[in-house]
């Protein structure tokens, strides 16, 4: 049973980790907070920085009533560290040591290993907070303006879990990581992003609702592994993180079901079935954006056969989605996975220890969440009557990393030659054309209860609100 985490929401930095008994650890979030805040400033949202959001704010880890919602000025935004409660009696649940106490210090063999992973999800969330710092300016409504600045102080707010994981832990090493984590940039070509999906542009309100649908839910699965690592703090930490991340897939899947239900009732009301005649998104070119993010969601992953997956397995610092609750067998030491290669032009199935499977055991997660969510877009296609349906690319399409990188496949996963993929490939991802028409339709609208042609209105608002609620006062 979890023990009782006391908040401390009086310290100029929110917390349930005991700050104000490590004063070395307080002192150096201290020093890091301004740089974080100037940060902000620089690559935020900063446009709207005076203007006052309905939003949630995490006040206690547990399970009820964890969030208060109230109007609050982003710059003013207390960012805290929270970690779900710690357990009576913690295992390692997974690799050679499953079964044995977890650790709550970082044993030395594992240090490396431990910061780079820790690193690598840090830097991923200020990169989506500077991927979306403009999305403000074209929001098709107050709902959707207050959602888009959830997600960015959120994804703040799972930086400092991790820079405060960094700082703990790691010494000088951590600190100096933490404040590199705010000298990159998303795109820049001469620091970028560690990760290149976090590097492309999104600068749409298609990509944002991509986004926040396949990449964010890239974070929950990463996450999820993450929270069966033999590393206490570090899975108490992405426990709570995927409480906040559950908001940022919401955002995501019903956005893109809002755009899929207008676009084929303008597709429907339109003589020709054009829905870019009526003023909105043509199902087409929804399909080029889910074929373009899903694949480079792919990527995340890592390698198909990764010698690096099975150390990591094996040393316990990550495990499988719900490791306690679909796996009796914790260690996988016997295990094969059938893969598709390519093998002198042909694709061909052979097996590899399942350790060094284990990204693609992670993917094969991913994929069906992703499928669950494209076959209720097609339930809503099939109410409204047109006869377009969605679906996801093959795992082997557009890809830059992994075994299938340097091949050309169509989204059905067939080998196709460069000629072929250079004559179709406007066809499958988005194009310039598309993306200038994208930016001409997406004018904002500020009026409270209104909402631009191209998305529907959701069900029901947010934070017990109705939808004709001011989210945020312009």
């Amino acid at each position: 049973m979890p023990q009782a985490c006391a908040v401390d929401l009086n310290d100029q930095i929110p917390n349930n980790v005991g700050l104000a008994d490590d004063p070395k650890v307080r002192r150096a979030l201290l020093h890091w907070q301004p740089k974080y805040l100037e940060w902000w400033q620089e690559m935020g949202p900063t446009d709207f920085a005076p203007n006052d959001i309905y939003l949630r704010t995490a006040v206690s880890v547990d399970s009820g009533g964890w969030a208060n919602y109230d109007y609050v000025r982003m710059p003013d935004y207390r960012w805290g560290i929270f970690l779900s409660p710690q357990r009576r009696e913690s295992l390692i649940r997974a690799g050679d040591l499953a079964g044995q106490r977890a650790w709550n210090a970082v044993p030395g063999e594992y240090r490396t290993a431990l910061r780079r992973l820790i690193v690598t999800q840090a830097d991923t969330e200020p990169a989506s907070v500077e991927q979306q710092r403009m999305l403000g300016h074209t929001a098709p409504s107050l709902y959707d303006l207050r959602n888009l600045f959830q997600v960015n102080v959120e994804e703040g707010r799972h930086l400092w879990a991790m820079v405060y994981l960094l700082h703990k832990f790691f010494g000088r090493d951590g600190r100096d990581e933490g404040d590199m984590l705010l000298e990159r940039r998303s795109g820049d070509p001469d620091k970028p992003r560690i990760l290149g999906t976090f590097n492309q542009p999104c600068d749409n309100w298609l990509s944002f609702f991509c986004f926040t649908m396949f990449v964010d839910r890239d974070g929950k699965y990463q996450l999820a592994a993450l929270k069966e690592s033999a590393f206490e703090p570090l899975a108490r930490s992405c426990e709570f993180m995927l409480t906040e991340e559950a908001f940022h897939l919401f955002v995501g899947e019903t956005g893109l079901c809002r755009i899929i239900r207008r676009s084929a009732e303008l597709t429907k009301l339109d003589p020709n079935g054009d829905a870019r005649a009526q003023g909105g998104i043509d199902l087409p070119l929804i399909q080029r954006a889910i074929n373009y993010w899903f694949s480079f969601c792919l990527d995340l992953f890592g390698g198909e056969i990764s010698s690096n997956a099975a150390e990591v397995f094996a040393n316990g610092l990550k495990g499988r989605f719900k490791e306690d609750q679909r796996y009796s067998d914790h260690r996988a030491l016997d295990g094969v996975y059938a893969l598709t290669t390519v093998d002198n032009g042909r694709l061909q199935t052979r097996e590899v220890p399942l350790r060094n499977a284990m990204n693609e055991v992670l993917r094969d997660e991913y994929i069906r969440d992703c499928t669950r969510a494209l076959n209720k877009w097609n339930r809503v296609l099939a109410k409204t009557g047109v006869d377009f349906r969605l679906s996801l690319p093959s795992r082997r399409f557009h890809r830059h990393h992994g075994i299938y990188a340097g091949h050309s496949f169509n989204p059905a996963g067939e080998l196709i030659d460069p000629d072929t993929w250079n004559l179709m490939h406007t066809h499958w991802l988005p194009t310039p054309q598309d993306q200038a028409y994208l930016h001409e339709i997406m004018q904002p609208v500020y009026e409270p209860g209104k909402f631009a042609n191209w998305i529907s209105p959701p069900s029901r608002g947010l934070g017990g609100q109705p939808l004709e609620f001011a989210y945020v006062r312009m």
